[in-house]
């Protein structure tokens, strides 16, 4: 039945013509895709009013392969896009899944501008810790003393926390998943989209090309074994806080109620469609 049930949804909401993707073997981004197909299915949302917004990189190729109107945009501007798509047709789920170089690094500004707008917009960050698309340079996500193509010595800056910098800007709901604990990720997903308001997902998949090769990590199953060692849930790390010993928290860092749209985006919008009695 989990087949045949898989087999349904490809030919529901994937294009065809677009399969096999071009991904590499073991890459993270297949299964975060995934994730996103069964929280858009779970949520019985209509196909017609789901938008897929992508820039560049290897995330970008999300838009080509899903059967939803959307926008492909240029580097890092996936949530400039998407907050014009929102702001001309509320009535549509507006999700836009990054690459981490895309998000944090040129999509940075618009990133802590859509935060802080707090319009309803569902933000994944795939964040595989390197420029996969382009010949692995680091990115602001790549861990202090990784190896890319770019620190051949190790990498010496620190890495974003692009939850912390979420929750800073103003995203009312924030939360963090991998790629390995695939089901916790899909309920993460679908919590994000049905909440009101701006949500980030970020997404922690291997890229074993690019990244694993450089950092002792040989095949795509290491990459995993690694996620899993990586992480502690976030109800492990209330419990016991002396269990997170530098691992990231998976789970649900932040869900608070907030103004969807303020009553000025509200008045300008009827104002623009011509809507003089609202």
């Amino acid at each position: 039945m989990a087949l045949m049930r898989n087999r349904d949804m490809v030919e529901r909401y994937f294009r065809r013509g677009a399969l096999p993707t071009t991904w590499c073997p073991g890459c993270g981004l297949g299964t975060a895709t995934g994730a996103m197909v069964r929280a858009i299915d779970q949520l019985g949302l209509d196909a017609d009013k789901v938008v897929i917004v992508t820039g560049i990189g290897c995330s970008g190729q999300v838009y080509t392969l899903l059967n939803f109107d959307g926008f492909h945009g240029t580097h890092g501007r996936a949530l400039a896009a998407a907050t014009g798509i929102k702001f001309a047709n509320p009535e549509l789920t507006v999700i836009a899944p990054m690459g981490d170089g895309d998000c944090a690094a040129i999509g940075g500004n618009h990133f802590i501008q859509a935060a802080r707008r707090n319009m309803d917009i569902t933000a994944i960050i795939m964040a595989n810790q390197a420029y996969g698309m382009t010949g692995g340079q680091y990115s602001p996500l790549t861990p202090m003393g990784s190896f890319t193509s770019t620190s051949p010595y190790g990498h010496i800056e620190p890495p974003f926390d692009m939850c912390a910098l979420a929750i800073a800007a103003g995203a009312t709901y924030v939360a963090r998943g991998t790629v390995y604990h695939t089901q916790e990720l899909v309920r993460l997903i679908a919590r994000g989209i049905a909440h009101r308001g701006f949500s980030v997902i970020e997404v922690l998949a291997p890229c074993p090309v690019q990244f694993g090769r450089r950092n002792a990590m040989a095949t795509p199953v290491d990459m995993f074994r690694q996620l899993q060692r990586a992480t502690v849930s976030v109800r492990e790390a209330e419990l016991h806080p002396e269990a997170i010993g530098g691992r990231a928290v998976r789970g649900v860092l932040r869900e608070v109620e907030g103004p969807e749209f303020t009553a000025e985006y509200e008045a300008l919008i009827r104002r623009a469609k011509g809507d003089t009695h609202g």
